[in-house]
């Protein structure tokens, strides 16, 4: 399967337990980096009220959504217990500090 995978910069040029937001043509999509310089893509738009995830502060492998302080994890798209919903997720590569982003969503029950 074709997941159109594009360059979208450098590890650094994504804030520490921040984001970076990528525009395309079916949406915004948010990339998070981790403490640890994990990278993780989310769709920009929580499962509670479609709030910005990308201005939501990253602690762990989870973003707190800005409206509501609803947690999901970065890993997963998946809202922590006992809220329920998913933020579609996008794969990642990091390769020599350059990261591609593939915009094909991937399913929340798949394998990372």
């Amino acid at each position: 399967m074709n997941e159109n995978w594009i360059q979208v910069g450098r590890v650094e040029d994504i804030p520490r337990q921040g984001a970076r937001i990528i525009k395309t043509s079916t949406g915004d999509i948010a990339l998070f980096r981790t403490v640890d310089d994990e990278i993780f893509a989310l769709r920009d738009q929580c499962p509670h009220q479609g709030g910005p995830l990308s201005q939501g502060i990253v602690h762990g492998k989870k973003v707190a959504c800005p409206l509501h302080d609803w947690k999901i994890a970065l890993d997963t798209g998946l809202a922590v217990a006992p809220d329920i919903g998913c933020a579609a997720r996008y794969p990642v590569r990091v390769a020599d500090g350059v990261v591609s982003l593939a915009l094909t969503p991937k399913s929340s029950a798949g394998s990372t």
